[in-house]
């Protein structure tokens, strides 16, 4: 496997996760995956979280698979649970390319994809055939070209139309690469916003976990706001966090200065701050970490932080499979 991925960090990132992706998925149709990725994970307890079972804290974060292409083969890998997405109601090609950029040294990647994506109705059509039996979330989105009301009502046509297929739903409103979208954090939007979501739960008699996602770039007094507003509705708890757009603690010259949100190594401590941050202000709040965790030692400290769960996506990139193993394994 660390042959494959020496090959994969050859190719240009987008190519590389296509590529990457879709090996896994043969491997999982010829009943192969086994044979290159296994380890004991029969000394790791289930776990009780949101009113779910989970075979193990870690996950897969939003972004890796996001149109449910590959939920048969990553669930296969190891995880506690799946997150595909982020979703939109309308496909969309996202931003121009190139928009993602890798700097191994740093263990970090820059990206500004745009979510895109094939639509709602394609991760529909993958989750009704999935065969995996494990914990599936759902990230939701909004498309770039709307705005104001419409923008609102994105996540309503996804929460509708996802949420008998799913475990739980994620509502994206963190990605720094829709213009605009960050807005949804403010006190009157995110207000807004809750407000039509609690309504389409209360219609639909929607029961199944939702989940707030948020930035590392809010400060103190902002997080504070969401979570006064998400305590008293139907949103249960945070994800903590998305991609920063602070590169301060980049030391690339080069890689400081590409627009987007920077994930992995760079990206953990900040994250981490906002989860350790959220846990003291609301200790019963249901909280998943993500955000450069790249190592046992890292997935520890979000735990310590007061995660319930962790997802991975960069490290994952990054390191592959063996990470799963690193974490998991004895």
């Amino acid at each position: 496997m660390n042959f494959f991925l020496q090959l994969f960090k050859l190719l240009p990132p987008e190519l590389a996760h296509s590529f990457s992706l879709k090996s896994l998925k043969i491997l999982h149709k010829f009943r192969l995956l086994k044979y290159f990725i296994s380890f004991d994970d029969n000394h790791i307890d289930e776990i009780e979280f949101a009113g779910m079972i989970f075979k193990n804290r870690l996950g897969t974060a939003a972004g890796l698979d996001k149109n449910g292409d590959y939920i048969d083969a990553l669930g296969e890998l190891g995880f506690g649970f799946l997150e595909v997405g982020t979703v939109t109601p309308v496909p969309q090609d996202g931003n121009t390319k190139p928009r993602v950029f890798r700097n191994y040294k740093e263990n970090s990647i820059i990206n500004r994809l745009g979510f895109n994506n094939k639509g709602i109705d394609h991760l529909l059509k993958n989750l009704k055939k999935r065969k995996y039996k494990g914990i599936l979330g759902v990230n939701i989105g909004a498309n770039k070209d709307s705005s104001g009301d419409q923008r609102i009502n994105d996540y309503l046509i996804c929460l509708e139309k996802v949420n008998k297929y799913a475990d739980y739903i994620t509502i994206n409103i963190s990605s720094p690469n829709t213009p605009n979208l960050r807005d949804l954090h403010s006190e009157a939007n995110l207000a807004k916003l809750i407000n039509e979501v609690d309504t389409v739960v209360e219609e639909l008699k929607i029961n199944i976990p939702i989940f707030l996602k948020i930035s590392p770039d809010e400060k103190n007094e902002s997080i504070d706001l969401i979570i006064k507003l998400v305590e008293s509705s139907s949103i249960i708890g945070i994800i903590a966090t998305n991609t920063t757009i602070d590169k301060s603690n980049i030391l690339s010259k080069e890689f400081k200065v590409i627009d987007g949100g920077l994930s992995g190594e760079k990206l953990m401590d900040e994250s981490t701050k906002k989860l350790s941050y959220i846990k003291s202000k609301s200790q019963n709040m249901p909280l998943i970490g993500v955000g450069g965790v790249l190592s046992r030692e890292d997935f520890k400290k979000k735990i310590d932080s007061g995660a319930d769960l962790i997802q991975i996506y960069t490290g994952f990139i990054i390191k592959g499979p063996d990470l799963i193993k690193d974490i998991l394994g004895n």
